[in-house]
């Protein structure tokens, strides 16, 4: 079976060269049937497994579509020169290929195209290169957001965050919050919004910076049925938990459901939160052996319970 694909893309190889031949009675190369058969060939090599093979054939399609002023067809054919180098673990060269399609994509007019590429990009990338990942995915977002696709834009903004916060890169992840927050009420999604609030809260708080945390809130308050929502009390329990060094309140509202059962890496950032100074607690508690105190040791069972995913 492979070796009958194999002989019938190298059938397709010859057509494609033979179009591309000139004569006294066809003066130009016949780029849009060389095309044609190159994306045959490429077809039948990646039926055949010869993903290096198939590669170089979808290359040499984009040539002739791009000699033929065919852009678009010319970047997908790239795009799946860039899925042959998945197909062979080699992710770095696989994105470089899709990278360089979404860029033909943009010169042709298809920016939607474009950002959906980039998105499936972040995806194949996000298992080996978090930092790539969130690159890819902030250059989605903001070809959306300049197609004033603003739903499609803070859903990717919205991964991008969540990889900050992994990376633990926790100013840029703040920055990205209270855009995708800024989004959010833009396009009147104020539930949404109330969660992102939660969100930066728990990343300033990390960062140690409470006078931000709380301006965070304060900011919310303006929106439609944030003020004494849940979420809203939540945070300013923390908050006040938090001011005070109350490790006890503290723990109580990062263990709560509301918290532990928001995106992974959030309910992380809540489940490690701890007091400034080592905090103090309401009522003394036995210390349970390898531990100085209960809440710590219960957050890092939390930890390990949730470590799988909450998303």
């Amino acid at each position: 079976m492979a070796a009958q694909k194999i002989n019938e893309a190298h059938e397709h190889i010859a057509k494609a060269e033979k179009c591309l031949k000139t004569s006294l009675t066809k003066w130009k190369p016949d780029f849009d049937s060389a095309a044609s058969e190159y994306a045959k060939a490429a077809v039948c090599f990646k039926n055949a497994k010869q993903y290096e093979q198939a590669k170089d054939a979808y290359l040499k399609e984009a040539e002739y579509h791009t000699e033929n002023k065919t852009l678009f067809h010319a970047a997908k054919a790239i795009e799946q020169a860039g899925m042959m180098m998945k197909e062979q673990k080699k992710m770095p060269e696989a994105i470089q290929y899709i990278e360089k399609a979404c860029m033909m994509y943009m010169e042709n007019g298809t920016p939607d195209t474009a950002a959906m590429a980039l998105d499936r990009a972040g995806k194949l990338i996000e298992p080996l290169n978090l930092e790539k990942a969130v690159d890819l995915y902030q250059k989605a977002a903001g070809v959306f957001e300049n197609e004033d696709r603003l739903r499609q834009a803070v859903e990717l903004l919205g991964k991008a965050s969540r990889l900050l916060v992994r990376l633990k890169r926790l100013d840029e992840a703040a920055v990205a919050l209270q855009k995708e927050k800024n989004m959010y009420k833009e396009i009147e999604n104020f539930p949404m919004c109330f969660k992102k609030t939660t969100a930066q809260v728990l990343v300033h708080l990390h960062r140690g910076d409470y006078v931000a945390a709380d301006k965070c809130v304060r900011e919310s308050y303006s929106l439609p049925g944030y003020s004494g929502s849940e979420d809203c009390v939540a945070m300013e329990t923390l908050l006040q938990g938090y001011d005070e060094q109350d490790e006890d309140q503290v723990y109580r509202v990062c263990n709560s459901p509301l918290l532990k059962y928001m995106d992974n890496d959030y309910a992380k950032l809540a489940i490690s939160l701890r007091v400034p100074g080592g905090g103090k607690k309401k009522k003394a508690a036995a210390a349970p052996q390898g531990g100085a105190s209960g809440a710590p040791a219960a957050a890092n069972e939390e930890e390990d319970e949730y470590e799988g995913g909450l998303c």
